[in-house]
């Protein structure tokens, strides 16, 4: 989950901070690959759904056992519309994508989604600094050569799917920072896990998707590194990253993920990436580095 508030004192790089670090820009980056496996035995909405869900029950259960209480009503509610959107929209459809995309283009196109928040935050009276609308529109240069690429040609699903997921994920994240509160720590974000993990299996449900377990080992590798390391680990050591690092440190993965992406597609999924699209991705990531610096420049003037 996003957040753009800064920390009352960040923290240096501590060992632990480096180690969440690691865990973002590693995990979040090799997830990709690993839902392309996981999707060779398990339907994607089915795949994501359980994914979350198990993830969501688990991490609620370890923070009952801790004492802390259950979200009140209201933000159950808000889990439910949040989740919806990041989970439901996001990794729903970026998993019909990548049925069709390679995972490395898939996860270029999703470095779009912070400068997709800075336009959304307009809503909100928020206006982005000069720095911040040429990281948009450097961004956006990167995202129109990106689709023109032989892999979004060859799959105008796949598009389509990436629009949705980037649209869903941004609105999500900034309904739950402006307007949709969840409940506080891991709490809510298991509340969100579980609330996701349900609308997808309902979507699973609507599509007809088969909810078949006989999937082939590789498959239950990926799912279980997926729930594990992709919903627990690496979302918790965002969390506490938001909570003890500058913001620009915190999300720093969103232009550390594609290149490692990438890298992990054509190394080991044996993707092929054309020029024009390791060019677009780059583009893109120009965008995201300026967008950052511009709002860590913004913060120290502060």
């Amino acid at each position: 989950m996003q957040n753009t508030s800064a920390p009352a004192s960040a923290s240096p790089l501590s060992p632990l901070i480096l180690a969440c670090l690691a865990a973002t820009w590693l995990i979040w980056g090799s997830t990709y690959l690993a839902i392309r496996f996981a999707l060779a035995g398990f339907a994607p909405f089915f795949m994501m759904g359980t994914r979350f869900l198990l993830a969501g029950a688990l991490l609620l259960g370890w923070m009952r056992w801790r004492g802390a209480a259950l979200p009140r009503p209201v933000e159950w509610r808000n889990a439910f519309i949040v989740g919806t959107l990041m989970l439901g929209c996001g990794m729903g459809c970026t998993a019909i994508a990548e049925q069709t995309i390679g995972s490395g283009v898939v996860v270029a196109f999703i470095a779009v989604t912070p400068l997709l928040m800075v336009v959304l935050t307009l809503a909100y009276g928020i206006r982005p600094k000069g720095g911040e609308v040429l990281g948009v529109l450097v961004g956006l240069v990167g995202v129109i050569m990106l689709t023109q690429g032989t892999g979004f040609r060859s799959s105008a699903a796949g598009l389509v799917a990436m629009v949705v997921a980037c649209s869903g994920w941004s609105l999500g994240s900034v309904l739950s920072q402006r307007q949709l509160p969840l409940a506080a720590g891991a709490t809510g974000f298991a509340s969100e896990m579980l609330c996701g993990g349900i609308v997808l299996l309902v979507l699973s449900a609507l599509r007809g998707e088969p909810a078949s377990l006989d999937a082939p080992p590789s498959a239950w590798l990926a799912w279980l590194y997926l729930t594990t390391f992709g919903s627990l680990v690496a979302f918790n050591a965002y969390m506490y990253l938001l909570s003890r690092a500058t913001p620009g440190v915190a999300v720093s993965y969103t232009y550390v993920n594609p290149v490692i992406a990438m890298l992990l597609g054509v190394a080991i999924g044996g993707e092929r990436i054309a020029p024009w699209e390791w060019l677009s991705a780059l583009v893109i990531l120009a965008g995201v580095v300026i967008l950052f610096l511009s709002r860590r420049r913004a913060t120290t003037v502060r």
